[in-house]
């Protein structure tokens, strides 16, 4: 049973060794821990502090492309070097290295196929009270947008077995924490929390400048990948308020239309026919999102099965050589 342990960065020489020494050399149900690092187009020498420090992987990007592109690249690596499991932690020990056990022990018991790290927003010092409102408020979109029951949806402290690293697709250029929950849900991957510690803060957040901008890219990967899996219900449910509401305007309409006070109120009708038809509309953009869903479900299983074929050839190689 092989782990590895990657951690994504960007101008990390500060910290990083810092993160790597806290991380487990040894761990009880798993016979092998390698490590690896994404450098997502660093300037300063992060590279260097990783290699010196013995770091088996590096995947290098000559330009920065974002923590979604640099996740995904990472499991990819990750997966060809033979990982059965993966655990994904930050370049500024913000996490506890000793608690990846405990991401890791479901896993090996087989109840689970992700687990998630649950920091303690309300007891962690550098977070001010707004960003813990509004961590709690992010988790529970995400929570009704997944049927899932995460507590700490922007962690990035967690862990994915093989199979289940296998199926992730991450779409938007922001980040991967929303949109995978978002997508284990819809594909019924079973998930996991489990309560982590976090060390102090090493350096600011780079992920968001500000406090607005956090809200902003995070709501829209929200409302993006809602869109993506479950799009009859998100564009059935704003079809129905329309026609509800042109609905009501039209009844009110004829309400005064028989009792003889209709004059004056053709605006209503207007508007309660323009509603319905939208509402229509609306429905239908549904059924035709919802028909291209369930094709890039089919073309997510292809892809699924293409990855198994070429990930096993590869860690068939590594075991042989």
């Amino acid at each position: 049973m092989k782990l590895i342990i990657q951690i994504p960065c960007l101008n990390e020489a500060e910290t990083l060794e810092i993160a790597l020494n806290d991380l487990p050399k040894k761990m009880e149900g798993i016979d092998e821990i390698e490590y690896l690092i994404i450098n997502d187009g660093s300037t300063d020498n992060t590279v260097e502090v990783a290699k010196k420090w013995g770091v088996h992987h590096v995947v290098t990007f000559k330009k920065n492309k974002g923590l979604a592109k640099g996740f995904m690249a990472g499991l990819d690596a990750c997966l060809r070097a033979g990982a059965d499991i993966i655990v994904n932690t930050d370049a500024d020990n913000q996490y506890v290295g000793e608690d990846i056990e405990k991401l890791v022990r479901p896993i090996l018991d087989g109840k689970a196929d992700i687990v998630i790290g649950e920091r303690p927003i309300d007891d962690t010092e550098h977070f001010s009270p707004l960003k813990k409102k509004l961590q709690h408020i992010g988790s529970w979109t995400v929570r009704v947008a997944s049927s899932s029951e995460i507590p700490d949806a922007p962690s990035g402290f967690r862990a994915y077995s093989r199979e289940a690293a296998m199926r992730m697709n991450v779409v938007n250029q922001y980040t991967y924490t929303l949109e995978t929950i978002i997508q284990a849900g819809h594909d019924k991957i079973p998930m996991e929390s489990v309560l982590i510690r976090t060390n102090p803060e090493l350096r600011k957040s780079r992920l968001f400048h500000s406090m607005f901008g956090y809200v902003k890219k995070s709501m829209v990967t929200i409302v993006r990948s809602f869109m993506m899996y479950k799009p009859l219900k998100f564009f059935g449910s704003i079809g129905a308020i329309l026609f509800l509401i042109g609905l009501i305007l039209g009844i009110r309409y004829l309400v005064f239309f028989f009792t003889g006070g209709a004059m004056g109120h053709v605006q209503s009708l207007i508007l309660a026919s323009t509603l319905m038809m939208l509402g229509c509309m609306t429905g239908i953009i549904g059924l035709q999102a919802d028909i291209i869903a369930a094709n890039r479900k089919i073309l997510e299983d292809v892809q699924y099965h293409v990855r198994r074929i070429d990930y096993d050839m590869k860690k068939d190689e590594k075991q042989a050589d």
